[in-house]
């Protein structure tokens, strides 16, 4: 499993709001972590409508964190961005699995599903504020 881009851009702008802890007009956001201010808006979005970032405008405007940063965990940036972390398609809702046996259940589904919740259980226990 590999997160993308957007998601891994996601933590590095809450790392600056985070080590900076203030309100910070985008273009400050966009130039501290090196991502373009474009897809850094776009991030911003989707962060501020999970309620991971406060979004101020007008002139003095800018984005600041919700809540502290001991609270915010990789895990919810992760998702906020990627959706839910599992490692396989199967293990989504609308999937058929074609390897179903008799009883109905399949062991590569179980396993993986096993993988995704130690993977997300791990993802959601590290603090933003472990690396400031």
């Amino acid at each position: 499993m590999r997160i993308t881009h957007e998601a891994d851009y996601a933590v590095r702008i809450v790392y600056v709001l985070a080590k900076e802890n203030k309100m910070l007009p985008a273009r400050d956001i966009s130039e501290r972590s090196g991502v373009t201010l474009r897809f850094a808006l776009k991030i911003l979005r989707k962060l501020a409508s999970e309620g991971i970032v406060i979004s101020y405008k007008g002139s003095c405007g800018g984005y600041e964190l919700a809540e502290p940063a001991s609270r915010l965990s990789l895990g919810r940036i992760i998702e906020c961005i990627d959706g839910p972390l599992e490692i396989n398609h199967c293990l989504s809702g609308d999937f058929v699995c074609t390897r179903v046996g008799k009883d109905g259940s399949c062991r590569f589904k179980k396993v993986f599903a096993e993988i995704s919740t130690e993977l997300r259980k791990k993802l959601y226990a590290i603090k933003i504020s472990e690396f400031i």
